[in-house]
């Protein structure tokens, strides 16, 4: 059953609801669509599906670009209402007729919306109708099949019995071979024919000797491999012996010197284990971080994109040709169609794969862009590709736009008013560059007067808790260790105590990299941001993946939701990318990887040293992908 109906402007005024209806929607439907799918450039997308405590929702929606208007029906996400998008279509017919822009009530349309809602459901029951009276057709269509199956079986069965070539069926003559019968009598032929398949029997004609020549050509291999009939394990069971099982080479560890070699790679001190505070100074000036540098961008990038979108259109002008691209661009469209928009949108889907997109991702945006796009005037002297192109470098500023606070110092502040330390987990996959990011992130905090302990709990990479120390000593930090082949979620709530008890401001929680199909990892990374609640769950991306990005990203969310015991499962807050002065103008992923996660880029690595650590800029990324 229909839920709810609903019309109103892409401003958000509701201009109508459906009253008949009348149904009270669990939760906030409406809004989390716009929210999470209309703002995200997702509504290229066929549904959307809602979840919610005590509510589950399918929502779908289209467009009326030239009046700015959604209408979008919500129904039970259990149910599958084969009518709803058709019924959307002609709800979107009729009203757009009657709309308005200086109207705000149309109390009128609901005897409409339920002549309109009749005749959908009486198509709909129609169409399934069609389909229940077509089912018949095809069982009699197998139960002939059968009958003739049958009659071939008696044919065969008949020229057998007979024993005369000249009766019966040569179908009913294979079918008998094939299944290997001869009148009830399994014949040593026919075994090896249905041993070897029923490739041979498929000819017509049953020839003695080509089995027999297989018969001996597969005995001979079977006497030629060990322990399957053959002479050596023949020979090894009349002497009653077993054969001995293979034994396991192991690899010996190396000795150095004369000293023995060490019974594990742990050299961390017992003794020491807890907060390191003495900490041997090591003097670094390395000046200020680029993080509170405003980043200028240059002028040529906007003529640089005039530039491409005049290569665009030469590209969408080569099938209409010039003097019909010429005239639309001076007179206006009408409305603009699918076909249209098709060139330069491939274009743009190619330019963005290019820059290191992922082709999802790519595609999906394309489709968005389309879906905002069609129906809609073309203004004059406008041309179509650089409207495509308009719409979505609009769109990417949107995507790239973070939906929640990025001020991680005005939230430390206010945790330190709470007198709780703001607990930072840095997680991600092996060799991103974990541990030298988090070092960039202390150093950035440190020169905002903010007192930062690290804590090592990445209790599996042998050497991770050695160098994270020595990034401590570099920054003169302290640093929570207690070794290795320890529980990192215990580890990281023991340095919180720690970090509360001596007053530190931040804790930077450092954790092993693990792949997204590592299970036992996952459930070990699952179980420690349950444990402490961290404030940020940082992602630690590398700017040079492109459809792996995705990959990594959406299997992290998925194992953190399902290995959750919380109804509202905590998953990546941010992102940070690395090794980003490496990939010159493919900056692709940094758009992958909000698009399929919804997390903002919080942080930017670019270089070695700690000063290397920057903002995202939006619009940067946007004129680099599109130029």
């Amino acid at each position: 059953m229909l839920e709810q109906l609903l019309i109103f402007t892409r401003g958000g005024l509701i201009l109508w609801t459906c009253k008949e209806l009348g149904n009270a929607l669990k939760g906030s439907p409406i809004d989390t669509l716009i929210r999470s799918c209309l703002l995200e450039e997702r509504s290229g997308a066929a549904s959307y599906s809602y979840d919610a405590p005590g509510a589950a929702y399918t929502l779908k929606w289209t467009f009326h670009n030239e009046l700015g208007l959604v209408f979008v029906a919500v129904y039970q996400k259990i149910l599958h209402l084969l009518y709803v998008d058709d019924l959307l279509d002609m709800v979107k017919r009729e009203f757009s007729e009657i709309y308005d822009p200086k109207r705000t009530v149309y109390n009128d349309f609901d005897e409409t919306f339920r002549q309109l809602r009749k005749e959908a459901e009486a198509r709909a029951e129609e169409m399934k109708r069609t389909k229940q009276v077509g089912k018949p057709v095809n069982n009699m269509l197998g139960k002939k099949q059968g009958q003739q199956q049958r009659l071939a079986q008696d044919g065969g069965n008949k020229k057998n019995s007979d024993g005369s070539e000249a009766d019966g069926d040569d179908s009913g003559k294979n079918y008998k071979l094939e299944n290997g019968h001869n009148n009830g009598n399994l014949t040593e032929e026919n075994a090896v024919a249905n041993g070897k398949g029923n490739a041979s029997s498929n000819t017509g004609a049953f020839d003695v000797n080509k089995l027999q020549k297989l018969k001996s050509k597969g005995g001979k291999k079977a006497d030629a491999v060990p322990g399957k009939g053959g002479k050596k394990s023949d020979t090894l069971a009349s002497n009653g012996l077993k054969p001995e099982p293979k034994k396991k080479l192991t690899k010996k560890n190396r000795v150095w010197d004369d000293s023995p070699p060490p019974a594990k790679l742990d050299f961390t001190d017992p003794a020491n284990e807890g907060v390191d505070k003495h900490i041997e100074p090591i003097t670094i000036d390395q000046g200020e971080s680029m993080m509170d540098k405003e980043e200028v961008l240059s002028s040529d990038s906007e003529s640089e994109g005039e530039d491409e979108a005049e290569e665009d259109n030469k590209v969408a002008t080569k099938k209409k040709g010039w003097f019909s691209s010429m005239f639309q661009s001076i007179a206006g469209k009408d409305n603009l169609e699918r076909a249209d928009l098709e060139p330069a949108l491939k274009a743009l889907k190619d330019r963005l794969m290019t820059k290191n997109v992922a082709e999802e991702i790519a595609e999906k945006l394309c489709e968005s862009v389309a879906t905002s796009l069609v129906g809609k005037r073309l203004a004059s002297f406008t041309r179509i590709s650089s409207t495509v192109q308009t719409a979505m470098e609009e769109a990417l500023v949107r995507i790239l736009t973070p939906r929640r606070s990025i001020d991680i110092l005005r939230e430390v502040h206010a945790s330190k008013e709470q007198r709780k330390p703001y607990v930072i987990v840095f997680v991600g996959v092996n060799g991103v560059g974990k541990s030298t990011n988090l070092a960039k992130v202390a150093y950035w905090l440190q020169q905002h007067n903010v007192s930062v302990m690290m804590a090592a709990c990445d209790t599996f990479r042998s050497g991770a808790v050695e160098q994270l120390r020595t990034h401590a000593r570099r920054l003169q930090i302290p640093i929570f260790e207690k070794g290795y082949e320890k529980d990192p979620a215990v580890v990281a709530k023991e340095a919180i105590q720690e970090a509360t008890r001596i007053g530190s401001d931040v804790v930077l929680v450092d954790t092993a990299g693990r792949m997204q199909d590592n299970e036992p990892l996952m459930r070990a990374l699952s179980k420690l941001i349950n444990l402490n609640s961290p404030d940020l769950v940082l992602f630690v991306g590398e700017a040079l993946v492109g459809n792996d990005a995705v990959d990594q990203l959406s299997k992290f969310n998925q194992k953190l939701a399902d290995l959750s015991n919380s109804q509202n499962p905590r998953l990546i807050d941010g992102i940070l990318l690395t090794k980003f002065d490496t990939i010159d103008d493919k900056v692709g992923a940094a758009l992958s990887m909000v698009y399929i996660s919804g997390a903002p880029v919080m942080f930017v690595g670019c270089g070695q040293s700690y000063t290397d650590l920057k903002k995202l800029n939006g619009k940067s990324i946007v004129k680099t992908l599109l130029k």
